[in-house]
């Protein structure tokens, strides 16, 4: 019988080098490519970001497992999906995710239609999640068996027709077992550092980055107070308290004082602490508000500060995107479930809501820094089944 085909995302790095290796030693007819997305290297912290080290080292892993290897560009559609979006997000005062986009738009759709052209049954990636399929046809994605490294967060926006055709060969390792069966045979990424940044670029330098669309221009910094009136909950009515404590403040110069100046709203996001250059305060300043249109930076004194934490998030119903389609609304209302707000966060204890068209998670405890753009995962056990962007 014909051997199974998979074509692997080959990174350069030791993880896709041991996804590659396991699949080998598994007797799949194995194929590497590399995904060039990006040619712009002029906002890249070049020492971080060394693709044509990692494409180098990539064709070698290839070569020593004795498998087919090809560079492939994807940077028109990388450009078009990821870059254009993230322009657009940060234009607008919003915080995207573009690890997110790059796997649900660029890993797993751009790069699985090119592999299944070439008459592949599956994609594979080292990504730390792992895959289970159930009796009812459907796949669950789990998280990785290394908390410490459990990417299953970015994974958050996968569908089942996806989840059908990807192997995650390294999920139910640890990064450390994955380092020492590099070493044991003599793979030449085995010590080499872990990537980071920006999806498949490496880590850039941001406001350099966004300038190259997004003029400079000078800018208030306001300091908002933490007595502000809008910040008093006034409703014990459960809709009513749920829409006090997932609001989106709006601020305004009036409601506090200009204590400095920015060179572009744009450039900041909620929660930021650094890159403020604005002394004088026993504690720390942290972003608490934007708006690109006026051009104003909105600053709390304090990581305690009513502006900066939130207990609750709603979104609409129509939005969420089920990774598992077993479970549903009427479902989630009736099991324990948990959620996430960034990647590594641990998992947080929350109460589902449903009214009307709209869902509320109350989180049990203050959350910081819930970010427009960012993405909201809904956990069951170890198991990730939906998720949204955060409006």
């Amino acid at each position: 019988m014909k051997n199974k085909r998979v074509v692997i995302a080959l990174s350069g790095g030791v993880d896709s080098s041991v996804a590659a290796y396991l699949l080998k030693e598994q007797g799949y007819d194995l194929i590497g490519l590399f995904m060039k997305n990006w040619h712009d290297e002029n906002s890249t912290i070049s020492d971080e970001c060394p693709w044509l080290e990692d494409s180098n080292d990539a064709m070698l892993i290839a070569d020593k497992l004795k498998i087919p290897f090809k560079t492939v560009d994807l940077s028109k559609e990388y450009k078009e999906r990821i870059i254009d979006y993230m322009f657009k997000e940060y234009s607008n005062g919003r915080t995207p995710n573009p690890d997110i986009l790059c796997n649900k738009e660029i890993k797993f759709d751009v790069f699985m239609k090119l592999a299944l052209s070439l008459d592949a049954d599956y994609v594979a990636t080292g990504h730390y999640s792992q895959i289970e399929s159930t009796n009812n046809s459907e796949y669950k994605l789990l998280q990785g068996v290394d908390n410490t490294k459990d990417q299953s967060y970015f994974l958050c926006q996968l569908n089942q027709k996806q989840l059908s055709k990807i192997l995650f060969p390294i999920g139910h390792l640890k990064k450390s077992e994955v380092r020492d069966i590099a070493k044991k045979n003599s793979l030449i990424t085995a010590d080499k550092k872990d990537s980071q940044g920006l999806c498949f670029v490496g880590k850039i330098r941001l406001p350099e980055f966004l300038q190259q669309k997004l003029t400079k221009k000078k800018g208030n910094i306001i300091e908002i107070p933490s007595n502000l009136e809008v910040f008093s909950l006034k409703s014990k009515e459960n809709q009513s308290r749920l829409n006090e404590l997932s609001k989106k403040y709006k601020f305004s110069k009036s409601d506090g004082n200009v204590i400095g100046e920015h060179n572009g709203a744009y450039y900041y996001t909620i929660g930021q602490r650094k890159g403020l250059a604005v002394g004088g305060y026993n504690e720390p300043l942290f972003v608490i508000g934007l708006d690109t249109k006026s051009n104003e930076i909105f600053v709390g004194k304090g990581k305690n500060h009513p502006g900066l934490i939130k207990k609750a998030i709603k979104i609409d119903i129509s939005k969420i995107n089920w990774v598992n389609n077993l479970y549903s609304i009427d479902i989630i209302k009736t099991i324990k479930i948990k959620a996430r707000i960034r990647y590594r966060q641990p998992l947080q204890d929350i109460i589902i809501h449903i009214y009307g068209k709209k869902l509320y998670v109350e989180f049990e405890n203050y959350q910081t820094a819930i970010t427009s753009g960012q993405f909201l995962a809904l956990y069951h056990k170890n198991q990730l089944i939906a998720s949204s962007v955060i409006p």
